[in-house]
């Protein structure tokens, strides 16, 4: 082992990760090239193939498996004692950290929060992008600092904090000819739906609650996103289902009304999510708790 340095570590640890050799080349800065090269060093070392290339990319075989708790454990340790030589100065940080969220999210929490930090961290930027099924892979390469929303597809290695309780409600133009101040479940049968299209988290909640119910909305517009919703709601007779924290803003200029929905789904915690390896990283934590304290203020 004393003929290894911390890169072939590294190394190891990326390959098992992403399991694809570029990838683990664009983790650690390098070359595939060089990547190849080293891993054909650790080969020969170890005397074992150690990754093997397979139909789901390159497996790691049982002496990788042997190997990596301490592998682990090494990185760990050197990362605690970089970490903890580090410190965020907010008032003094240019940094860009960048956000994953859901369009809900974006609408709800980023104008309050960007209040906040110019207060906070006026030099302070954000770039946020959208909530998909690659965001867990991006918070562990450190292309995205926190995610925001509710998802089940993060697995091993990721922290999480509950951020507030969200449910359902549905959104209809203050004047709308046939629904006054309760919406039954006959009209919400009957009337034209405008549908959220959206790889958004909790989609699936909403759709399976009202299949479980029995029932076929009559949709007659789908959208992509939460982001046009209340034009369409005040100008049309369509009905919007939408979390019930996006729908206290778009009710805010009175053309909207919120009205509950005549079926049970389900609600759910929004949260927000970072992965291990910026667990004790002082910007991702004062950023996390800007957040947390953000939500907490409403």
């Amino acid at each position: 082992m004393s003929n290894l340095d911390i890169r072939d570590l590294a190394l190891i640890d990326a390959l098992t990760r992403t399991c694809n050799i570029s990838a683990a080349a664009e983790i650690l800065s390098l070359s595939q090239p060089s990547v190849s090269i080293r891993l054909a060093k650790l080969r020969t070392h170890f005397n074992d193939a150690l990754f093997v290339r397979t139909r789901t990319g390159m497996q790691p075989t049982p002496r990788v498996a042997e190997l990596l708790p301490a592998i682990r454990s090494a990185l760990g340790l050197l990362a605690d004692i970089e970490e903890g030589a580090a410190s965020f100065d907010p008032l003094g940080s240019n940094r860009i950290f960048r956000l994953s969220m859901t369009s809900t999210g974006q609408v709800v929490v980023i104008a309050r929060l960007k209040n906040v930090l110019n207060r906070l961290a006026p030099k302070v930027r954000i770039e946020v992008i959208d909530f998909t099924e690659q965001t867990p892979l991006q918070l562990e390469r450190g292309e995205v600092d926190i995610a925001m929303g509710f998802t089940t597809i993060m697995g091993p290695g990721f922290y999480q904090q509950k951020l507030f309780r969200e449910h359902y409600v549905c959104l209809i133009r203050r004047n709308h000819a046939r629904i006054n101040h309760e919406l039954t479940i006959e009209q919400f049968k009957a009337e034209g739906h405008v549908a959220v299209k959206s790889s958004g988290t909790a989609h699936w909640l909403l759709e399976k609650a009202i299949d479980d119910a029995g029932i076929s909305r009559n949709i007659e517009l789908w959208v992509p996103s939460f982001l046009g919703l209340a034009d369409i709601v005040r100008t049309t007779d369509l009905l919007a289902l939408a979390p019930v924290h996006l729908a206290q803003i778009i009710c805010r200029d009175k053309t909207v009304r919120r009205v509950d929905v005549p079926i049970e789904i389900p609600s759910y915690d929004v949260k927000q999510y970072w992965h291990e390896r910026y667990h004790q990283e002082p910007g991702n934590r004062w950023l996390r708790q800007v957040i947390a304290d953000v939500i907490q203020e409403k």
